[in-house]
């Protein structure tokens, strides 16, 4: 996912939402799409407006202004959970929409559902359980009774493509579905920097030591709260002995024997393309 070059984040919204503002509404984690007709030769997905969902009598729980694209205000809405399906338009999990909806429009209606998420989380103190007030100079609560801030909750992870030579360690996680393999990823621990998550994660999951650390890149990803943050690395030594905790399986893989792996909305599909691209390790700069 990219940041559409032309997105102006915003955190106070107009008066009034313009009848052509994109409106990116959840039913709880589901997003509210208008299908492609039956006929359309290319399957897409649109973002309804405003106007649409104001003329359908829906009314958000709460509101949220995300900034503008295109010159458009664009806002993230929560419907109440019995809102049925309007005609023409249905509820769709977000992850099943990538393809479908451009990529720009992924991208919005992901940042959408890490601002809603935040905002129906936040609702009351942490620290005093007194009602949360919104800031108007960033994106952020304020507690009124004991000044407690606080922001949109993003949970750093680290994901890396080890490769030994021309191949690449996979491993499927207890999450996966059958067969689904990919690289190694896990969530930063408190106090640790991001090579050290690295190395601990590849160590606990499947055993092995990894040197020549490369940033690779970074992807939002709103599932619900992270940012994955993608790395290279090369085998340093060990054997694979899998945790069988997190990790089932995992092996060493050519580019032309791959197993199945993730779809190209994430970061680590990129890794995987990239290994495959460059030849593994040759593909290193170090």
């Amino acid at each position: 996912m990219s940041t559409p070059a032309d997105f102006i984040p915003g955190i106070v919204p107009p008066e009034t939402a313009p009848p052509e503002s994109p409106c990116f509404a959840y039913r709880g984690n589901r997003l509210l799409v208008r299908p492609a007709p039956a006929s359309a030769e290319v399957p897409a997905a649109t973002v309804p407006r405003a106007g649409e969902l104001q003329d359908l009598d829906l009314r958000p729980v709460r509101r949220q202004f995300l900034g503008r694209a295109g010159g458009l205000a664009c806002f993230a809405w929560e419907l109440p959970p019995e809102t049925p399906d309007p005609a023409g338009l249905q509820f769709a999990e977000l992850r099943g929409l990538w393809g479908l909806l451009s990529e720009e429009q992924f991208w919005l209606a992901g940042r959408a559902f890490q601002v809603m998420d935040w905002d129906r989380t936040h609702q009351y103190c942490g620290r005093c359980g007194k009602p949360m007030q919104a800031k108007t100079d960033e994106r952020a609560k304020l507690c009124p009774a004991c000044a407690l801030v606080s922001y949109p909750r993003v949970a750093p992870a680290i994901i890396v493509a080890v490769v030994r030579d021309d191949t690449i360690l996979l491993a499927r996680a207890r999450r996966f579905p059958t067969a689904l393999y990919s690289v190694i990823a896990g969530f930063v621990d408190v106090g640790e920097s991001l090579e050290e998550c690295v190395h601990r994660e590849v160590r606990e999951e499947v055993g092995v030591r990894v040197r020549d650390l490369a940033y690779f890149a970074s992807q939002p990803w709103p599932f619900p709260h992270s940012l994955m943050v993608a790395f290279t690395a090369r085998h340093a030594g060990g054997e694979i002995v899998v945790d069988d905790h997190e990790i089932v399986d995992a092996g060493w893989y050519r580019a032309g024997e791959l197993p199945r792996i993730p779809e190209r909305i994430s970061v680590a599909r990129r890794l995987i393309d990239w290994f495959v691209e460059t030849g593994g390790a040759r593909g290193l700069s170090h």
